[in-house]
């Protein structure tokens, strides 16, 4: 199904120049008294290489429909990550240059959306907010606890992120996928 470029949105996945890309960014410009310019920011779904086009507002695009399942991450190998469906237990990979920073958020046997494309595995939807252990942090220091004060901790998965004085090692704590941030105990 074709659309118009002004009704772009961040997070559909379209089909240009033969290839899947998913819109990461849009942008309206119009300079002063002249035609409006829309700047289409691109990442292909497949090797996770980015590209920014720059498109008329008469331009069209040709918007493709996905399939998501739920499914369960197993394990890393060479190959890329597997994951397995829900409902069939069918097994496929998906590789780093497409998941890209998204295995930070997810545990092993955790559940997860995988989106399709055509029958093929294409990425992974992340939930707004995760929860995770954390595996290192130092302890707070005697009077640290009055203020805000952020310390460094790394989670159960390698994420590093900034968690206030009171957090010990071995807690849950609930991170935002979006921002990467501490957003309170699980």
């Amino acid at each position: 199904m074709a659309i118009r470029v002004t009704e772009a949105k961040k997070g559909m996945v379209i089909r240009f120049e033969g290839d899947l890309y998913q819109i990461t960014r849009y942008d309206h410009l119009t300079p002063g008294n002249l035609r409006a310019i829309h700047h289409v920011y691109l990442k292909h779904l497949k090797n996770g290489r980015q590209k920014e086009v720059r498109m008329k507002t008469s331009d069209q695009l040709d918007l493709v429909y996905l399939d998501s399942r739920d499914s369960q991450y197993l394990f890393k190998d060479s190959l890329g990550f597997t994951f397995m469906d829900n409902e069939n237990f069918e097994q496929f990979v998906l590789s780093a240059d497409v998941i890209g920073d998204a295995m930070k958020f997810i545990t092993e046997n955790s559940n997860v959306t995988v989106v399709f494309c055509e029958g093929e595995a294409l990425t992974v939807q992340l939930p707004p907010a995760v929860e995770l252990e954390i595996v290192e942090t130092e302890d707070a220091a005697r009077g640290d606890t009055v203020s805000n004060v952020q310390k460094p901790a790394t989670c159960n998965t390698g994420l590093e992120i900034k968690v206030p004085a009171h957090i010990k090692k071995g807690e849950k704590v609930r991170v935002s996928t979006d921002t990467g941030e501490f957003m309170g105990r699980a």
